[in-house]
């Protein structure tokens, strides 16, 4: 948190929207001189800003800073709430980030974003920022590599996450070298390949636990032998199991 924040100037709420899009739904890439916040009431959504993909599961809200390239995905149905704020507002956080909503921030954000008094704004805003803060950041980001082979693997796997072609596989089908692989794996994705594909599942998982599917058939459907070993690499990536993340 910056020391600025409680600093709000007197034109603060550029616009707030609100707005249910159909699963399947994409907005191409665009940018907003304001800070953006994404708020999922339900559904989920797959942003896509500069090197990485960032997951927006509902009950969460995603912070884009001023003039971020940016596109969205609706893996589901997405009833979004969303509110622009000023760019000269001190920025809660200088990069992108999936921020956990508590009950009071989810209010703040429906009442700015479906239409408030003038009066109320820039205390809702000044507090809103401050709870922004102090919420939790989610680890919901797939990198995007820069080296196209490496962007075809994970590409591959988002696409097929049930996918259990060992490293070497991937090596072969690539043109690595296993030891090269496991290095270009690293420096693209800050990940190592289990880390990565864990990765992948998990999100995917959020992705058909936000559609309301079963945690069992969610575990099979993302490539997990039994749900306990579902449940146990879900709570090793977000802190809670399946039935917790998603209320």
């Amino acid at each position: 948190m910056t020391n600025n924040i409680g600093k709000v100037p007197n034109t603060v709420l550029i616009e707030g929207l609100a707005s249910h899009y159909k699963a399947g739904t994409y907005i191409s890439e665009h940018s907003h001189d304001t800070h953006q916040i994404v708020h999922a009431i339900s559904g989920a959504m797959r942003v896509k800003v500069s090197d990485a993909t960032w997951i927006v599961p509902p009950g969460r809200a995603l912070w884009v800073p001023a003039n971020m390239l940016h596109s969205i995905q609706c893996t589901g149905n997405v009833e979004m709430r969303t509110v622009y704020l000023n760019g000269d507002l001190p920025s809660v956080r200088a990069n992108v980030a999936v921020i956990n909503v508590s009950p009071l921030m989810r209010e703040m954000l429906v009442r700015l974003s479906e239409g408030c008094d003038e009066r109320q704004t820039a205390h809702l805003v000044a507090l809103l920022l401050i709870e922004m803060a102090a919420m939790d950041v989610e680890c919901l980001r797939l990198p995007i590599p820069k080296d196209a082979r490496i962007a075809r693997l994970v590409a591959a796997m988002l696409e097929q996450p049930t996918d259990q072609t060992p490293l070497g596989g991937w090596a072969k089908r690539l043109g690595f070298s296993h030891r090269n692989l496991i290095r270009y794996i690293r420096a693209g994705t800050g990940m190592s390949f289990r880390e990565l594909r864990r990765q992948i599942r998990i999100v995917t998982a959020i992705e058909k636990l936000s559609d309301g599917q079963s945690v069992t058939n969610v575990a099979l459907d993302v490539g997990f032998e039994t749900p306990s070993a579902f449940i146990h690499a879900f709570r090793l990536t977000t802190g809670v199991t399946p039935g917790k993340y998603i209320m």
